[in-house]
């Protein structure tokens, strides 16, 4: 009887991770590495970092830059990280782009920008690997970064809240109609991240004390925080989970 702790490794996976070059795209690209698994690390910006950190680890790294905004670009990600690996096993859609402003004030421009970032190419990434899958005749995980805004409606970024509903209710429909296919989509909702897009929360002190009363961890969350939870639904451990969206956020949702 095989150890049941060998169902987390991904030996012989590949993961596509969105958003690789730093912050939690890059956690948990590393993480996903650790576990076995070859990556694709897609970003707008450079991911030379993620790639040598992940080499360190004796795993392979094939980097793509590309602008997630532009939907004509994203069909060749796939394209191109089939130019690299004969199978893609592991999607991730982490990246992400947050504006605030007031409801009253918020721009046209920063809407925009907010959704075709945060919800259109998830929907056209997944749509491009899942039929790269399905042509293979394979099994795939696919994992979608949400938010806290997933469940709660917070103030001052009204296209983020909105997309990130959206990435948990596409994650329930593409669990629904890709089970059969042997396709798998949960999600991950971080909480308070320690990341570039909650630079201004905590340098704000009275914005900063007020989250961290909230958090019962009495902490901001970090890129390490997630590698549990993104190496559990991508691997074998976690083939009966599907549709789930799983909030790591230090206790802030049970407050």
């Amino acid at each position: 009887m095989s150890n049941f702790l060998d169902r987390f490794r991904l030996n012989g996976k590949v993961a596509v991770v969105t958003g690789a070059a730093r912050g939690l795209g890059q956690g948990m690209a590393l993480a996903l590495a650790g576990a076995g698994a070859d990556i694709v690390a897609v970003d707008i910006l450079a991911s030379d970092d993620t790639r040598g950190q992940i080499q360190a680890l004796g795993r392979k790294c094939a980097c793509i830059t590309a602008d997630l905004s532009d939907r004509k670009a994203i069909p060749q990600i796939i394209v191109e990280a089939r130019t690299s690996f004969s199978t893609l096993d592991i999607l991730v859609n982490c990246a992400g782009v947050i504006k605030r402003a007031d409801f009253l004030e918020f721009s046209e421009r920063d809407w925009d920008l907010v959704m075709r970032i945060n919800i259109d190419a998830v929907f056209f990434l997944s749509q491009a690997f899942v039929r790269d899958v399905v042509s293979r005749n394979a099994k795939a995980k696919i994992i979608n970064i949400a938010s806290m805004l997933s469940f709660q409606g917070g103030i001052r970024v009204p296209s983020y809240t909105s997309s990130k509903s959206a990435v948990q209710g596409l994650t329930r429909l593409m669990a629904c109609e890709l089970a059969d296919k042997g396709i798998h989509a949960n999600a991950i909702a971080p909480g308070y991240m320690a990341t570039d897009n909650t630079a201004p929360l905590r340098a704000d002190e009275r914005r900063s004390a007020a989250i961290l009363e909230r958090i019962p961890a009495g902490r901001w969350g970090t890129p390490d925080d997630l590698q549990g939870a993104v190496v559990f639904l991508a691997s074998a451990a976690s083939d009966y989970v599907n549709g789930f969206t799983l909030a790591v956020d230090g206790g802030w949702l049970a407050r």
